[in-house]
Parts: structure tokens; sequence; C-alpha cells
């Protein structure tokens, strides 16, 4: 069966080897980068995992690009069709923000936008987010964000789904938010957010199956089999880890077609 995966990245060493990233590194194993990875290593690793597009985004942060949207597409142009766009955004410029985002959609053919809101120490509804949710709704493309505890060496307040993202969506009614990392700990919070919001939906990135909430699970085997997304957070979780162990969640074949690659087609419009 195909695969989408909603969040992940073809790191740049400038991006791989923060300090910030330095307790992943720890929980995972990962090295830092000596020299830029071979874009042909991350498209075998979605290859391992049938995934047949990956949604590889850029970061931007108050330090500048970790990995700029020409970077990303570049990294799109060589892996002959596996990965798309997914563009970042400098929110402490909002109009170049806006200008660089519609550039990314419309000339480079990105799919969506990300900002990590942990990255910039700014939760959704700071008001510097507000011209760029517009331009997505004027885009028709998704707003993809973070949801949870920060991993990173950061504070993790802005990775909450109440007040945050429950505002935002009030606020932008049209806006279509995927919000990535589960939530943890606040997942039945993200989970009565998007149950409340047609247009919030859920990705799982940054987990492996085995490691799933309960009531994620619980979720995504019923109401909520329209409203998640697979992710894995690469390189920190190859998609074949996330993966493991996926017949062990009990998923009828048309919620395991959704979780896999249905919902993302719809959401980003693949």
């Amino acid at each position: 069966m195909p695969v989408i995966d909603a969040w992940m990245q073809h790191p740049t060493p400038r991006h791989a080897n923060q300090e910030m990233f330095a307790s992943l590194r720890r929980w995972t194993g990962m090295e830092q980068l000596d020299e830029p990875l071979p874009v042909e290593v991350t498209v075998a690793a979605l290859a391992a995992a049938d995934v047949e597009t990956g949604l590889a985004a850029a970061w931007y942060g108050p330090q500048g690009p970790l990995i700029d949207n020409d970077e990303v597409a570049e990294f799109v142009e060589q892996s002959g069709g596996r990965l798309r766009g997914v563009a970042g955004a400098d929110l402490a410029r909002p109009m170049t923000a806006v200008r660089e985002l519609r550039r990314a959609v419309r000339e480079l053919g990105f799919v969506a936008l990300r900002v990590v809101p942990w990255l910039w120490g700014l939760a959704p509804t700071y008001r510097l987010y507000y011209p760029l949710y517009a331009a997505c709704v004027d885009l028709g493309v998704p707003f993809c964000t973070q949801v949870g505890h920060t991993g990173p060496l950061r504070p993790s307040e802005t990775g909450r789904p109440i007040p945050y993202i429950d505002q935002v969506a009030l606020d932008f009614p049209e806006l279509t938010i995927v919000c990535g990392h589960i939530g943890h700990p606040w997942t039945t919070e993200m989970i009565a957010v998007a149950d409340k919001h047609e247009n919030v939906f859920i990705d799982t990135s940054a987990y492996t199956v085995r490691r799933f909430p309960p009531e994620l699970v619980e979720y995504l085997r019923g109401r909520g089999r329209r409203k998640v997304l697979f992710g894995s957070n690469y390189p920190m979780i190859t998609p074949s880890r996330a993966l493991e162990h996926l017949d062990g969640l009990g998923l009828d074949e048309e919620t395991r077609e959704l979780f896999l690659h249905g919902n993302a087609r719809r959401v980003f419009a693949l």
C-alpha cells in the first residue's frame, strides 16, 4: 500500500548540527553531518517503507534559515518525484514571508507552509502568524505546525492545542491546519480540537506506532479515521521504523488506507 509521509525533512548540516537537537541525537543515536547528505539517501529511506511522496519542509527560525525554500526546491528536483516541498517563512518579516510563501507555492510548486512555534518562542496565536494564515487560505494550501511537548531543548508551552490551535481555527475557519507530533502530553486536547474544527488534522510524526497514546489509537480506529495522517519526522525516525508494528493497531483496510495516504492526498491535494 502506498504511503505519504506528511512530516519529514531532508536535512542540511546547519539544520542537523544545531545544538538544540542534542537531545534528539542522544535519544536516536543520530550523528552530526560532516558534509551534506545526498538526496539519494533520503529517497532510499522513503522507498524502503513504500513512501511514494515525502513532504520535505524548509526550516526558518530567528537565526535565519536552517533549510531554505530554494534548497528544498533543489532536493525536490533531485528526488525523482519522491519529494514535494513544504515552505518555511521568516515570521519576523511578515510581508517578506507572505511574498516568499506565494513564490514557493506558485513558482516552486510547494504544497503547504510549515512553521514550528517553539523555534520562534511564539505561540500560533501571535500576531505575526496571521498574515501567513490569510495567505494560506488565499493560496489554498495547509498550514502545518507542531503540537505537544518540545523534544529539542526549547520550552514546550507553544505546543498546546488549547488555547492556541483552537483559537487559530476559530479565527480562520477556512484554514486547513495539520498538527504534527500528536500533541502529547495534551493528546486529548488535540483530539478535541480536531473534533471541533472541520479543517484541523493530526499527524503522527516523531512517534513510532508502538508509542501512539491509547486515546489516539482509539480515535484513529473510530471517528478520527479521516483526521489522522502518517508522518515520520525523518531523519530523526525513518518511515520504516515509524511504521513497525502497524498491524498491531488493528486497523481495518479503509482506515489503514486513509491513515497511510488517503487523508494526506486529500488534505494536501496531491
